[in-house]
């Protein structure tokens, strides 16, 4: 074949990421997880999580095949990862009809009405976990507990506390009860994916080994969760619970590390990531104290994603070759 020379404007830059590498090392660093549910909850959590998958990926190649006319790029991944964390966003008892029509609902809604991947400007798995727990609240808030957990049987950490505040029991008192082990481990109840924070920080340090992402997103939305609820702590322990709590519970990681970073959804610069990430860390803190559900990331995301193109607005990358200001 005779070789094409290619005339472009500068920077040139040679890598060789491309969507399909970058999507197989999220489902790897997603692994550790999905081990430690499987192991905690058994098979059905496999189920739950093939279905989802299964569901996302006929959806997007429907979608493109026969309705938008274009080629269908389900080899690139990108529906696979949807699936498994539309899956790790669900309940492991969750009827299988329900997974299917929250994957039509992120591929479909979320993803494919923009026009595909990287048009998208909400997260897909997010719009279809949103979406179920809006109109099936009971099925979503239903979770089985690990067996040998008794105070927090059949609700996840953050539901137990908030109704021990709403009946007037001090936390101070609670707290102690609380077993961070079992929180790091996950053994408690919640959505398949979000349960085990050490296998969700293991996915972590994976990806910036291989530069899937990058600190600045994950340590915003953390150390800003951290600082709020540091600070409420502070001012009143009986009322509220302490920083750490928050982070191990309710998907704080699962959200921080592997949603709020989605590269569609999220800010260019570092200075917007770090500003999109504390806003999303500040809205969490904000619902799960004073909003009607006890966990709130999920809507924190949304909602940071809806002011993205304001932040790469305001708070854009420097040029290519552009000197730094003095």
């Amino acid at each position: 074949m005779e070789k094409k020379l290619i005339v472009a404007p500068s920077p040139h830059v040679h890598d060789s990421y491309t969507t399909t590498t970058l999507m197989r090392d999220v489902l790897v660093a997603l692994v550790p997880a999905l081990a430690v549910a499987t192991v905690i909850y058994g098979i059905q959590v496999l189920v739950v999580t093939a279905v989802s998958v299964a569901a996302c990926v006929v959806f997007e190649y429907v979608i493109q095949r026969f309705m938008l006319g274009g080629r269908p790029t389900v080899g690139d991944l990108s529906a696979v990862v949807t699936g498994v964390l539309l899956a790790f966003n669900l309940p492991v008892s969750i009827p299988l009809w329900l997974v299917v029509l929250g994957a039509l609902v992120a591929i479909g809604v979320g993803k494919m009405t923009f026009g595909g991947l990287g048009r998208n400007p909400f997260n897909p798995a997010l719009v279809g976990r949103v979406f179920l727990l809006l109109s099936f609240p009971v099925a979503m808030t239903t979770f089985p507990a690990p067996e040998g957990i008794d105070a927090m049987s059949g609700a996840t950490p953050l539901a137990f506390l908030k109704e021990a505040v709403k009946n007037g029991q001090p936390l101070s008192e609670l707290m102690p009860e609380i077993s961070y082990g079992n929180l790091l481990y996950g053994l408690h109840g919640g959505s398949l994916g979000e349960i085990a924070a050490l296998a969700l920080i293991l996915g972590f340090g994976y990806m910036l080994l291989r530069r899937v992402i990058t600190w600045h997103i994950p340590v915003a939305v953390l150390g800003s969760m951290a600082a709020f609820a540091a600070i409420l702590w502070g001012v009143n322990p009986d009322t509220y619970a302490d920083p750490l709590f928050h982070i191990l519970t309710g998907g704080a990681l699962l959200g921080a590390i592997f949603m709020a970073t989605d590269y569609a959804t999220s800010p260019m610069s570092k200075n917007g990531m770090i500003a999109y990430g504390a806003g999303i860390g500040i809205i969490t803190i904000l619902i799960r104290t004073w909003g009607a559900y006890p966990e709130g990331i999920s809507f924190a995301i949304l909602i940071m994603n809806a002011v993205v193109p304001l932040i790469n607005k305001y708070m854009r990358p420097r040029r290519f070759g552009q000197p730094a200001k003095q």
